[in-house]
């Protein structure tokens, strides 16, 4: 095979040209030729780590858990023993939480620069979009697909730091969360089955059901001695678990998860990209499994430029949830009571008119949809009176 030099990047038409005899080296098979001979390519043992853990939707049970890249290596196990930080992978439980406060999809939040100061620690934190700039006024809906940090930050200090930690633990997060507005990025570090099973909580309709990874023992004799029992808790209202199903079904569909539209199914879930791409997450859920996937270094190095939970883990979450559901039938996502629908304006929010350019078949918890209709383009307000005289 062709291989590239790592100096002058020039082409080398023959192993002797980069390899002595004597080298060991690390191969693998790529075919077999016409004379006998084989084809090999060069490989090397990657020093990144990666995790996975997927767990059945209702049940709780474990179906998958992989805790780092070969166990022959090492025997930590990422999926349960690691905390990392999860970055974007933590904002849908700010969403939830602002949910359950009284905004909808539809609220409209101000993505704008906003900075913080502590003149006691003589600190100032200015948060940042990940992919730079700022778009103004946006809807919930597509401040989650884009994965917009500032409007998070906003949205969090709206409803208190203390009401979103509460609800945290309604989804099963136990680990220490700092009390400031940086738990909005995912500051706190979590382990992975923490955060699987918060998702999972969505994808349960509001329900926190304990993951179980033994369903029985049974001694030599066959004789069941411990059968595990179902553990299944309300910790949101259902409407509430829907409308994050929803948006979340909008990351994919529409914003940074859009790798997982191959998956050609319902399905939901989010990327998380901690500080200087050292952590990459990719979380999501069809209504038979909710998998997560962590990609990162043991010693918290940089992934590189570019590797963001969309770029390093939900292609892993793709192949595996794609050979998980292979042979099962297409599900849909149950609509439970307290939820009802309504065509909104994509732009305003409102419900839409003829007139709207794009429309959104939008849910809302009941009671809470929209009931005024967006303007006609054109049509002058009050407001736009008053900047007139000022001018």
């Amino acid at each position: 095979p062709e291989l590239s030099h790592k100096s002058d990047k020039a082409k080398i038409s023959r192993p002797g040209q980069a390899l002595t005899v004597g080298d060991v080296i690390e191969v693998r098979t790529a075919e077999q030729r016409p004379d006998g001979t084989w084809a090999l390519l060069l490989e090397q043992t990657p020093k990144v780590e990666g995790a996975l853990l997927c767990i059945e939707a209702g049940t709780g049970l474990v179906k998958a858990m992989i805790g780092g890249r070969d166990f022959r290596q090492s025997q930590f196990n990422r999926a349960v023993q690691a905390h990392r930080q999860p970055g974007s992978a933590f904002k849908p439980i700010i969403y939830t939480a602002a949910i359950d406060k009284g905004f909808t999809p539809t609220t409209m939040v101000v993505d704008s620069p906003i900075v913080y100061r502590n003149t006691q620690m003589d600190f100032t934190w200015k948060p940042k979009n990940y992919a730079g700039g700022f778009q103004g006024k946006t809807l919930l809906r597509r401040a989650l697909a884009k994965s917009m940090n500032v409007v998070t930050v906003k949205i969090l200090s709206d409803i208190g730091v203390g009401y979103a930690i509460d609800c945290a633990r309604k989804l099963g997060i136990t680990s220490p969360l700092s009390r400031d507005l940086s738990i909005a990025l995912g500051s706190s570090g979590l382990s992975m089955l923490e955060l699987v099973n918060a998702f999972a909580v969505f994808n349960n309709q509001g329900d926190l059901v304990a993951p179980v990874f033994i369903t029985r023992i049974v001694d030599r004799d066959g004789n069941i001695l411990e059968v595990a029992e179902p553990d299944r808790q309300p910790a949101i209202e259902p409407s509430t678990a829907y409308i994050m199903t929803s948006l979340l079904q909008g990351v994919i569909q529409n914003g940074t998860g859009w790798r997982a539209k191959a998956l050609e199914r319902p399905a939901a879930g989010k990327t998380g990209t901690s500080n200087d791409q050292v952590d990459a997450w990719f979380v999501g859920y069809t209504p038979q499994y909710t998998t997560g996937v962590w990609v990162g270094y043991d010693e918290e190095a940089s992934l590189g430029r570019g590797e963001s939970g969309g770029s390093a883990a939900s292609p892993i979450w793709l192949n595996f949830m794609q050979q998980t559901l292979e042979g099962q039938p297409v599900m849909d996502f149950p609509v439970p009571e307290g939820v009802e629908f309504a065509t909104v304006d994509a732009k305003t929010g409102l419900l839409a008119i003829p007139e709207s350019e794009q429309t959104l078949y939008e849910c809302f918890k009941s009671g809470t949809a929209p009931t005024q209709y967006t303007k006609k383009p054109g049509t002058v307000t009050e407001q736009d009176e008053f900047f007139k005289k000022l001018m």
